[in-house]
């Protein structure tokens, strides 16, 4: 698969979920193709389209390892995501990271990712948390910043704060989420 070839098929009206398994496939064997495919991310964002997010997502559920070339590219990109159909991929794929950081420290995210990586994630994860996009990005915006919190003192308290104030006019969803973390926060201070 070449470039050329993953923005036609990209760009061929909305795509199935059979038609992004069959993108992630090739992709899989063409990492080379990743970082163009999230600069599409960011173009997509602009254009309201999101095809381009979530065979990224779905890329990066089967071969995490991909970013790591890219990481300042990602990471730097984030602050400009604005649509939630780019967002709520995007911030999957941060949790993701961060899990693979923290919770299954893996050491080829603990040697590649650095503090200004992870600082990024942190000041787009309280956008998203904050701001007005629909659960799945807040979700996705709250499991990361507990784990960020293991390395930044000051993240705890804040997403304590923010989830305390939003709890109650949240959705369910958006509640579950903030309980489980709200309840993992106070195992930490014991």
């Amino acid at each position: 698969m070449t470039e050329e070839q993953l923005y036609t098929a990209l760009d061929s009206g909305r795509i199935s979920k059979s038609q992004i398994d069959g993108l992630v496939l090739q992709l899989e064997e063409h990492p080379q193709l990743a970082p163009g495919l999230f600069r599409l991310v960011l173009m997509e964002d602009r254009e309201g389209t999101f095809n381009a997010s979530w065979t990224f997502d779905h890329l990066m559920r089967k071969q995490l390892i991909f970013l790591i070339p890219f990481i300042d590219e990602f990471t730097n990109g984030l602050a400009e995501l604005k649509s939630e159909s780019c967002v709520r991929p995007i911030a999957h794929v941060c949790e993701m990271l961060c899990e693979a950081y923290f919770k299954k420290k893996q050491s080829l995210f603990v040697e590649n990712v650095k503090d200004k990586h992870l600082e990024n994630i942190v000041t787009a994860c309280f956008d998203w948390l904050i701001g007005p996009m629909n659960v799945a990005p807040k979700v996705f915006a709250m499991t990361s910043l507990y784990y960020l919190g293991l390395k930044f003192d000051w993240v705890h308290p804040e997403l304590k704060q923010v989830l305390e104030v939003n709890y109650t006019a949240g959705t369910t969803g958006y509640k579950n989420r903030a309980k489980k973390t709200l309840d993992k926060l106070a195992q930490l201070e014991v």
